[in-house]
């Protein structure tokens, strides 16, 4: 086992973006998370006997809280495309984790997983970054398990975010926080809206503001009868045959 020091100087070689204590005192350089953010997000306290799948899980921060709250398994996907999975291994190996790392796209998680569905999913920090946010929403509902738990935090549109209407703003270059990564900040509205339409029934923005522009929905799956049911009543409602006028 590697001494303190060891450790701190072995860290240092990955990029961090989470604080993660890997031993009592010893944690991880990053630029965000860490244990006094934990409260906000409303992660259950207990997981035990859930299956929870991060998506997007960066360098593990979150799926390695969920092993701690007692999961029965948690899976950890991402692309990692930016810096590597060197730090996510890193911090896998030293807690001594079992969480299953997943490398894909999000676009591709349904058929990658063979159809698994989860108790509960996390979607944090994504949704803004990707190019087609409603498309993604429903690959979200997709892995969830009906009556199944999803935890998504976005960045949203403070302009916007009084509105009842949902609307969502666009960023085609830096604007959104000076990173060409950003592409749309929904208002809180449209966040509950788009998860309604992809098969979740109850829907609360348990944070509306935090970290300046930023916000947290806890949103319930549907059972598999009520999403058919919905599914069938919108296909009807937007291919409904307009009145023959005489």
């Amino acid at each position: 086992m590697r001494t303190g020091e060891e450790l701190r100087a072995a860290l240092r070689q990955h990029f961090w973006y989470h604080c993660i204590e890997l031993r009592p005192g010893i944690v991880t350089p990053g630029v965000a998370g860490g244990a006094h953010t934990l409260p906000y997000y409303g992660i259950p306290a207990d997981l035990s006997g859930k299956t929870v799948l991060d998506i997007g899980c960066w360098d593990g921060f979150f799926s390695f809280e969920c092993e701690k709250r007692g999961a029965e398994r948690v899976v950890g996907a991402d692309n990692w495309e930016n810096a590597g999975r060197g730090a996510f291994d890193f911090a896998r190996t030293e807690l001594g984790s079992r969480v299953e790392p997943l490398e894909c796209d999000i676009y591709d998680l349904p058929g990658t997983l063979g159809g698994e569905r989860f108790d509960v999913v996390l979607f944090l920090g994504v949704l803004y970054h990707l190019r087609h946010p409603l498309l993604a929403l429903e690959k979200v509902a997709a892995v969830t398990a009906p009556g199944g738990l999803a935890i998504v935090e976005t960045v949203v549109d403070l302009e916007t975010a009084v509105l009842s209407r949902p609307v969502m703003a666009f960023f085609p270059g830096r604007e959104l926080n000076d990173d060409p990564t950003s592409w749309w900040a929904p208002n809180p509205a449209a966040v509950a809206k788009m998860l309604m339409a992809c098969g979740f029934s109850e829907v609360l923005n348990n944070i509306q503001v935090w970290q300046g522009n930023r916000s947290i929905f806890h949103a319930l799956k549907m059972s598999d009868a009520q999403v058919e049911r919905e599914r069938q009543r919108d296909h009807r409602d937007r291919h409904r045959r307009p009145p023959v006028r005489r």
